[in-house]
């Protein structure tokens, strides 16, 4: 809706103000001024809105085919006035109707028919116009066309006789009309009379004459200053009647088919409508305005009849300020929830993990007490017990050669039931607890086999987690390594060496021996099964080596640093 406020005490619009507004709609414009035109209303898509005395329309947001009605106060009706119309603030041009006028070229046969028209139309006023005919600047134009066949005679048509509102004046000067051939020089065939000074040909008849229902607006009119010149001028301030001027028909000049005429002048004008009486926009952004209509004369000149009506179109509310603060803190607000919602979602799957995980330790802690405790015990028991039988001294030596090898099977087998434990033991899932087992598993391979032993183990950090499944495949490729240097290298002395630096662990394990030719390496020493370890963990396995100078093996896999994990009750050795 639409709201109208006029600054006015509420006593004084009850009691003053109908007589005032019937007075106004009679003999003032919606602006106040005595001018006999009015805004009769404001038509927004279906609605019409009826201006106030005063005051401002109110278009609303996005307002669509707005439509100015205006007429003139009196209640006789205006034929003799041009009105024009422009919303200040959004266009700069006016809106003047669609009246025109026109220049043409008629073709006739040789029987006297009118066989074609070519017409130069004009309307609005030409460049510069000023209201002057002795200022207003001239427009040269020049246009060429071919001439139709059959057509024997060529009239020159200067008239007003376009739509009948029409109201204005449009001024022809130095017409010229050239034949052009190709098999010929170019002929004049017409030019204007005062150019040429013989207005009549050799019988007396005259070259122009006036024509139309109202003859008497086809003018001779003097233009320009110092000197002025004749021109040919329709000044047509009748709606209901139109005037032209055309060369006599009698001293038409003739023209061939096919030939080019060119037609030359210089004209100025100022043409408009006397039935102008709305203006049309499709739309309206936001903003202030002022619809400005005025009444011009015949030759464009304002006539004292204005007024204007201020129009304001507001922005929708999602453009205002206070709106934009809103969304901005409903969005900030929205985006909390989100991100609250989000980091709470991570917290608890990170909790479930953390759950899975101790749950997972739990129970590999529980496999590995009852491997230790259970099959342990067991174990050490078969091997105690053959031991204690060895003692006996009538034994035969077939049950005693049996008891040793039932010995020596069960120390073995403890040996693996410690590596399991080793394995499956959360508690050893530490980066400092693996290099602390392969420095034990290789200084005992070595006190074994009577080799020396030499390890260099930097300071490696605590609270690095190292998985189970990392630990058993690096204990498995550097027992293998080792064994490998006991059974084929015949040296006499191996170096285990552990790195980590920038979150890579390096591990060396060089020996003495008399070395090999890697070209030379089969498949059963069990190189492929070490190099496919490393790769199952993401690592890498090098081996280098040549004969008399020892064979080196490097392992080197990259560590993250995940927090510790949650400590599990009743964890012990």
């Amino acid at each position: 809706m639409n709201v109208y406020r006029m600054n006015m005490p509420r006593k004084l619009i009850y009691g003053l103000v109908p007589a005032l507004l019937l007075v106004s709609r009679q003999y003032l414009g919606a602006s106040g001024n005595t001018n006999q035109l009015m805004i009769d209303s404001v038509v927004v898509g279906d609605n019409s809105l009826t201006p106030p005395i005063a005051g401002t329309v109110n278009l609303g947001p996005f307002p669509k085919d707005i439509s100015f009605r205006f007429d003139f106060s009196d209640t006789n009706a205006r034929t003799d006035v041009r009105l024009r119309g422009k919303l200040e603030g959004f266009e700069s041009e006016w809106h003047i109707g669609g009246g025109d006028m026109f220049l043409a070229i008629r073709f006739f046969n040789t029987a006297g028919n009118q066989i074609d028209q070519k017409s130069f139309p004009v309307f609005g006023e030409s460049a510069g116009w000023d209201g002057s005919l002795n200022t207003s600047p001239l427009t040269h134009r020049r246009e060429t066309i071919v001439v139709p066949q059959d057509a024997a005679f060529a009239w020159v048509v200067i008239s007003s006789a376009g739509p009948p509102s029409t109201l204005g004046i449009y001024v022809v000067a130095n017409l010229v009309m050239t034949e052009m051939s190709d098999s010929s020089p170019p002929q004049i065939l017409l030019e204007s009379p005062f150019d040429h000074p013989i207005p009549f040909d050799k019988d007396g008849m005259p070259y122009w004459q006036r024509d139309g229902t109202h003859m008497g607006m086809a003018k001779v009119v003097q233009i320009g200053e110092e000197p002025s010149i004749k021109a040919f001028a329709i000044e047509d301030e009748d709606p209901l009647a139109h005037a032209e001027w055309h060369n006599v028909k009698e001293t038409s000049p003739r023209v061939h088919p096919g030939n080019r005429l060119v037609i030359e002048w210089n004209e100025m004008y100022s043409i408009g409508v006397s039935d102008l009486r709305s203006v049309l926009y499709p739309d309206l952004p936001a903003g202030n305005y002022r619809f400005h209509l005025v009444g011009v004369d015949l030759m464009g000149r304002p006539n004292g009849m204005d007024t204007s009506l201020k129009i304001f179109v507001p922005q929708p509310f999602w453009y205002r300020p206070w709106f934009w603060g809103a969304s901005m803190l409903f969005i900030i607000v929205i985006l909390s929830g989100i991100t609250r919602y989000a980091v709470w979602h991570r917290l608890q799957k990170e909790l479930l993990f953390l759950r899975s995980q101790r749950a997972l330790e739990s129970e590999r802690l529980r496999i590995a007490r009852d491997i230790h405790d259970d099959l342990g015990a067991r174990v050490t028991q078969i091997s105690m017990i053959s031991a204690t039988s060895l003692l006996h001294s009538d034994l035969p030596d077939k049950t005693r050669e049996e008891l040793s090898q039932i010995k020596q099977m069960s120390r073995e087998l403890i040996s693996a039931l410690y590596e399991t434990v080793w394995t499956v033991n959360p508690e050893y899932d530490d980066l400092d607890a693996l290099g602390n087992y392969l420095c034990q598993m290789v200084n005992q391979i070595c006190s074994q086999t009577h080799i020396r032993c030499r390890l260099q183990v930097a300071d490696l950090p605590k609270g690095i987690q190292v998985s189970s499944q990392i630990r058993h495949n690096i204990a498995m490729v550097v027992k293998e390594s080792v064994n490998n240097v006991v059974k084929h290298a015949q040296g006499s002395e191996i170096m285990l060496r552990l790195v980590f630096e920038s979150a890579m662990l390096k591990i060396t394990i060089q020996d003495d021996g008399q070395g090999f030719q890697l070209s030379d390496c089969r498949p059963g020493n069990g190189l492929n099964n070490m190099r496919q370890r490393m790769r199952d963990i993401g690592g890498s396995f090098l081996i280098e080596s040549e004969p008399e100078h020892g064979t080196t093996v490097q392992l080197s896999l990259l560590i993250s640093r995940p927090l510790a994990p949650t400590p599990v009750e009743g964890a012990g050795h």
